[in-house]
């Protein structure tokens, strides 16, 4: 039975790990985040929650710009590689062969692997506690069409998209079924 408890509860996993990458005085980085989102459609916006403490912060902080990339459940080693060393210490493009490009409209890190990646320039930083929260103009959009159906849905049989359980650990989506409730029922 749930009961009230003194300790922080975090259930936002499982959830997608966006890949957030930097650049700043020739200095690459890549890491994790758990905590990200989309903000607005029109114009596009996303965001996503930094530590101060981490090495991409002061990247993004510098430079103004980050880029933010979706990978495929194949690349889960290099999404958990990414949110486990720093790249202060770590070049983590090397240790698992990530390739890139560089953005064309920022000069942040494009991922090779990437199935969807947005260029952003940043519009504004808030602070929440012990994370920073980066607010970004979407200046350029990636998509693998290869891996997506017309209705714009991910084809499940092209790819597996990666969840986040905690602990290291990741799951994939499981069988897809469509709900529909017609309006009467909504508003009832």
């Amino acid at each position: 039975m749930r009961q009230p408890t003194d300790k922080t509860v975090m259930h936002s996993y499982p959830g997608m790990v966006a890949i957030v990458t930097a650049t700043h005085n020739g200095q690459d980085n890549v890491m994790a985040a758990g905590w990200h989102s989309y903000i607005s459609f029109d114009p596009p916006i996303y965001g996503v929650a930094i530590g101060r403490e981490r090495y991409t912060y002061d990247l993004i902080k510098q430079s103004g710009e980050f880029a933010v990339h979706f990978l495929p459940m194949e690349r889960a080693e290099f999404i958990q590689q990414s949110g486990s060393f720093s790249g202060s210490d770590v070049n983590k493009f090397e240790v698992d062969g990530m390739g890139f490009d560089r953005g064309k409209t920022i000069n942040a890190p494009i991922l090779h692997d990437a199935y969807v990646a947005y260029e952003c320039q940043v519009i504004d930083v808030n602070t929440y506690g012990d994370h920073d929260w980066f607010v970004g103009d979407i200046t350029q959009f990636y998509r693998d069409d290869d891996l997506f159906l017309a209705n714009g849905l991910p084809d499940d049989s092209q790819l597996e998209i990666p969840l986040y359980l905690g602990r290291s650990m990741y799951t994939t989506t499981g069988e897809r079924v469509e709900k529909r409730v017609d309006r009467d029922e909504r508003e009832g």
